[in-house]
């Protein structure tokens, strides 16, 4: 591209790491989740929340498990001063639920967030100020040294009048676009803050990091975590907090590797909604650990439910693609993958494993509340016979001969062809039983009468067309009886390829089906269904479908 020699690093690396972080191979415990979906989330919305909406959406967040949730700017808002209002009069925040507040390191703004704060049982009020080269330079024209003094002239009064109010007060302090500052001096403002608030265990102080803007590789910010992990003062009481955004896509790996490089906390959104490309999405690296065997401590059982609570207040859409959420996520439509999955739910099955370890499937669609039956195979044209079989077998019952499956699966890929658009279980079995099942035109057989005498004699009733007819003939058992008999009373020359049969369902009214491939002389194979209470009659149904599926029936 012609301008690309505009472009720089903004970013800088820290003065030494180890890169320890590096050797581990997962995240081993849930991080401190705080959303702020409802102040990074909300300030991105083309409409912001109502109210009424903030209030719905609050107490949604809390029955999924976050203990801590920013719940906006109250200095910047009128709707946000009343909602943190609300929320404390009307004692809607659980004693076990932390409320946090965004304000600047400036005066005015600091006291009127207390004031919107006054009284709250628990809540967290997080102050920042730019320390990046470019704000520093092009936006606040101030030295090193000013901008410190901003930053720890507002730790000084956080601290002061976290004294003089009536509420319950921690304290978290962010050097805004940390991404674009040198890692020492973020270091010498957070220590600087430090010093003036004096962490203790009983009341630690968050220290967040936040990926303002992404200028780097994801390795780039997991060294410059490590590196105030190693050198922050009073660490053991101090919470390392993290808040990226996407603007490079990579929310997720940051965090991931953020975490691994010892931060304790981690700030995002459902889905990943905020300023620009977005925050980190929650959802996505919680159900990451999950995958590994790792708790994240926030229930996505339902994740229909969520996405639509999340679309409802959000205005947004949950892109069908989203990792985990989005309504394709799970779906197959390939032929090898739909085989390898029926093959693999079929091992899980007949081994009773309770470990997940079926093929294209990283976790259990169950365990987000999804239906394999109609969120995991689904079928259109690229479908294969596995795929289709499955679908048939798990939604009606039918286990077709594997040939069989191979037959339907072409008749169902013309349909969908020809139709262009994806076929449902309700449209595969009209299809199979259209193409397959007790088709009795034009040959019908309308009755049999059996005689065990040397073997089996039956005596068989047909109609093709008009004529009705009886023909007779032994075999070795009632099947081979029948088809004897039409040998020799039609002059049709078979053999029967593939016998199957099995219950369709359990109990004294049960259904029985059977499944008959008929091999002809000229070498083509032709397949029918049948079914019937009497599973000798079912075979009888299928053996007569399949003369009708022969193109000379």
């Amino acid at each position: 591209m012609e301008h690309v020699k505009k472009y720089h690093p903004g970013y800088y690396p820290p003065p030494h790491c180890e890169m320890r972080w590096a050797k581990k191979d997962h995240i081993e415990k849930a991080p401190i989740w705080c959303s702020v979906d409802l102040r990074d989330g909300n300030q991105s919305l083309i409409v912001p929340m109502t109210l009424a909406e903030k209030l719905d959406f609050f107490q949604f967040l809390v029955k999924l498990g976050f203990k801590e949730i920013e719940v906006g700017f109250p200095a910047a808002s009128e709707t946000e001063y009343e909602f943190l209002r609300a929320l404390i009069e009307q004692n809607l925040i659980p004693d076990d639920v932390t409320v946090q507040v965004l304000t600047q390191c400036r005066d005015h703004i600091i006291r009127k967030t207390f004031d919107a704060l006054k009284g709250a049982p628990s809540a967290i009020v997080h102050f920042y100020n730019s320390t990046s080269v470019a704000q520093r330079e092009q936006v606040f024209k101030k030295s090193k040294e000013e901008i410190k003094k901003i930053a720890t002239d507002g730790a000084k009064l956080v601290k002061q009048l976290a004294s003089e109010y009536e509420g319950n007060f921690r304290f978290e302090y962010s050097p805004e676009s940390f991404t674009g500052t040198e890692p020492e001096y973020a270091l010498e403002v957070c220590n600087a803050v430090l010093d003036v608030l004096e962490p203790t265990k009983e009341k630690p102080v968050i220290i967040n990091l936040p990926v303002t803007v992404a200028m780097s590789m994801s390795h780039i910010y997991a060294n410059q975590i490590e590196y105030m992990n190693d050198n922050l003062k009073y660490r053991e009481n101090v919470i390392l907090s993290l808040h990226p955004h996407n603007d490079r896509g990579c929310g997720v790996a940051d965090t991931e590797m953020g975490l691994l490089a010892g931060a304790d906390r981690v700030e995002g959104t459902l889905f990943g909604n905020g300023e620009r490309t977005g925050n980190v999405d929650i959802i996505t690296v919680a159900m990451n650990m999950y995958s590994l065997g790792v708790d994240p401590k926030l229930d996505f059982s339902n994740m229909p439910a969520i996405v639509e609570e999340y679309e409802k207040v959000t205005r947004m859409h949950v892109y069908d693609r989203t990792p985990y959420a989005g309504a394709l996520v799970f779906a197959a439509f390939s032929g090898s993958h739909q085989d390898a999955i029926a093959k693999g739910m079929k091992w899980r099955e007949e081994k009773n494993l309770y470990e997940w370890t079926v093929p294209y499937l990283p976790i259990d669609p169950h365990d987000v509340g999804r239906e394999y039956e109609t969120d995991v195979i689904r079928i259109n044209s690229q479908s294969g016979k596995g795929g289709i079989g499955y679908i048939l077998e798990q939604n009606y019952g039918y286990d077709l001969p594997p040939k069989m499956r191979e037959r339907l699966g072409y008749a169902v890929k013309d349909v969908s062809d020809h139709l262009h658009k994806e076929l449902s279980p309700k449209d595969i079995y009209g299809i199979f039983e259209n193409e397959f099942l007790n088709k009795e035109a034009p040959f019908a057989i309308t009755d049999v009468h059996y005689i065990q005498k040397e073997g089996v004699y039956a005596m068989v009733s047909v109609k093709e067309g008009d004529i009705a007819v009886e023909y007779t003939g032994r075999g070795n058992g009632r099947l081979d009886a029948v088809t004897n008999a039409i040998h020799h009373g039609s002059d049709r020359d078979f053999s029967i390829l593939t016998y199957k049969e099995h219950a369709l369902e359990t109990g004294s009214t049960s259904h029985a089906v059977a499944y008959v491939g008929l091999e002809w002389t000229d070498g083509s194979v032709s397949w029918g269904a049948g079914q019937h209470t009497d599973i000798i009659m079912a075979s009888v149904k299928a053996l007569a479908s399949a003369i009708n599926n022969h193109k000379e029936a």
